[in-house]
């Protein structure tokens, strides 16, 4: 089994005002976060998408070991930071698993635990939802190639196209962050834990 992992960091920050990606969260910045997490899962390849504040995020965020890829159309919802990416995944990869690059609260071992779904794209199930990471196995790389708009993985898992599996996960779903009331939350959560 071969996985790529893509964290999805090209927004714009429209709601926030200023780019999430470079907010101070642990002593670095929040991508820098997620990123660590990301590493820390294990993949054999990981991407990461960067359209809004790109430049800024080349020079504060440590992208070694990540293949970078710029997505132009950023403005235009996470659809189509998926579809500039899918082209990128390695030919020998079997398995995508998407994560937020706002959301660093998610853990490894949750994602090893999803990437054992034996469906073509999985979901995590938290006490309160579903939410990210997804999984997707290369019979979905054709739809996810054909993406458009801001919700766009949550249609196509709930499109009834393809067999899904929810994997129970401990806990709620992790803060994403999108505006300046889910940034202090995260802040919160992490001063809790």
């Amino acid at each position: 089994m071969t996985v790529t992992g893509l964290v999805l960091a090209a927004g714009g920050s429209r709601r926030l005002g200023e780019a999430k990606q470079l907010l101070p969260f642990r002593g670095r910045t929040l991508l820098d976060t997620t990123l660590d997490m990301a590493r820390a899962c294990g993949f054999d390849d990981l991407l990461v998408t960067l359209g809004g504040s790109a430049e800024a995020v080349r020079d504060r965020v440590d992208l070694s070991g990540v293949r970078v890829i710029e997505n132009p159309a950023f403005s235009s919802g996470c659809g189509s930071s998926v579809r500039s990416s899918v082209a990128h995944v390695l030919a020998g990869s079997d398995r995508l698993v998407l994560l937020l690059g706002d959301q660093p609260g998610i853990r490894p071992s949750d994602v090893r635990r999803l990437c054992e779904a034996p469906t073509p794209i999985a979901v995590c199930r938290y006490a309160d939802g579903l939410g990210h990471p997804f999984l997707f196995r290369r019979e979905v790389f054709g739809a996810l190639a054909d993406l458009h708009g801001d919700k766009a993985v949550w249609k196509l898992l709930h499109s009834g196209r393809y067999p899904v599996t929810a994997v129970d996960v401990a806990g709620t779903v992790p803060v994403d962050v999108d505006t300046r009331e889910d940034y202090e939350r995260l802040l919160r959560s992490c001063e809790q834990s």
